[in-house]
């Protein structure tokens, strides 16, 4: 059985988020799209690259629900995504990358491997 490591990293502090909105992480050579459902009291990470045109917009995108489903839409191609799983909600065959977050003490943590 192989363990894996998570490695959580300090994003910002909950202050800091934008509400009802998100921010571009660096991680490395990945950027890491935040997002703080503040309507909802609840906290997503994606990956930050729409997968039609490989463009690093998630971040910037409109984020809300559908049927109750917590997604952001594409800034450029409006393509919904759910923010808990990755699943194209808008019919196409693609997904997007998801990362635990968790809050303590205040700051926002992304889990990266």
């Amino acid at each position: 059985m192989t363990e894996t490591t998570t490695n959580w990293l300090a994003a910002c502090r909950v202050e800091d988020a934008v509400e009802n909105g998100g921010v571009c992480v660096k991680y490395g050579e990945e950027q890491i799209a935040l997002f703080y459902f503040t309507r909802r009291n609840e906290w997503y990470a994606t990956q930050n690259e729409c997968p039609h045109k490989k463009q690093m917009a998630l971040s910037r995108g409109m984020i809300g629900t559908i049927t109750d489903e917590p997604k952001v839409a594409c800034p450029f191609h409006k393509m919904n995504f759910s923010l808990k799983t990755g699943e194209c909600l808008s019919g196409d065959e693609c997904a997007i990358k998801t990362y635990p977050v968790k809050i303590e003490d205040g700051t926002v943590y992304i889990a990266v491997n």
